[in-house]
């Protein structure tokens, strides 16, 4: 059986212009994944790169000489209007006068209660006033994890397993960019004050 030029080219430029789209989307996903550590080898949150919510990569040594929380955040969970309301006094209070910086991820793994796109999440924090800095919605569980967020479960696993459990669990990093503490979705970022100072 003979096919015809015209057939070929009706089965293959879907094909490729499929696989040309696919690339696309996945390519900025594969570069900030190439350009992170293995997450086992790594020392300090400083060698991660991550995208913030304008989808610009930012290369995690920014944060050199900062205490430092990172938090799963979720626009639709019950936690939401207490941590987003203490997270924004704790900024208010630390930004500048101890160096605080609040780096927020949010994630859509925990009863889908963060299903936005990024430009939702922006209008989402944008209406509670935010001035710290929030990245792009990310995985923190499973294979498809960003590596810092396996790093971070590494360095400061959790009751029951590393995973993260909710929304709203806090790391605590110190100036040097090392995890040093751990803290679950009930804990308020106000109570972090007592364990915030002996890092300053």
């Amino acid at each position: 059986m003979t096919i015809g030029f015209r057939t070929i080219s009706k089965l293959a430029v879907p094909a490729f212009t499929n696989l040309y789209c696919l690339t696309r989307v996945q390519l900025s996903t594969t570069i900030t994944m190439a350009s992170n550590p293995d997450y086992k080898a790594a020392t300090s949150i400083h060698e991660f790169t991550v995208k913030n919510i304008k989808g610009e990569d930012v290369k995690l040594d920014v944060y050199k000489g900062h205490v430092c929380i990172i938090v799963n955040v979720a626009s639709q969970c019950g936690l939401t209007a207490n941590n987003y309301k203490q997270l924004n006094e704790l900024y208010d209070q630390y930004g500048e006068s101890k160096g605080l910086r609040i780096l927020a991820f949010p994630c859509n793994q925990f009863a889908g209660q963060e299903p936005g796109n990024s430009e939702d999440i922006v209008c989402f924090a944008s209406e509670r006033k935010v001035k710290f800095d929030i990245f792009e919605k990310i995985d923190v569980n499973g294979d498809s994890a960003h590596p810092l967020w396996k790093f971070l479960k590494q360095k400061q696993g959790g009751t029951l397993g590393n995973f993260i459990k909710w929304n709203f669990t806090k790391f605590i990093i110190d100036k040097n960019g090392v995890p040093v503490e751990r803290h679950g979705p009930n804990t308020d970022p106000l109570d972090l004050v007592k364990s915030l100072e002996k890092y300053w």
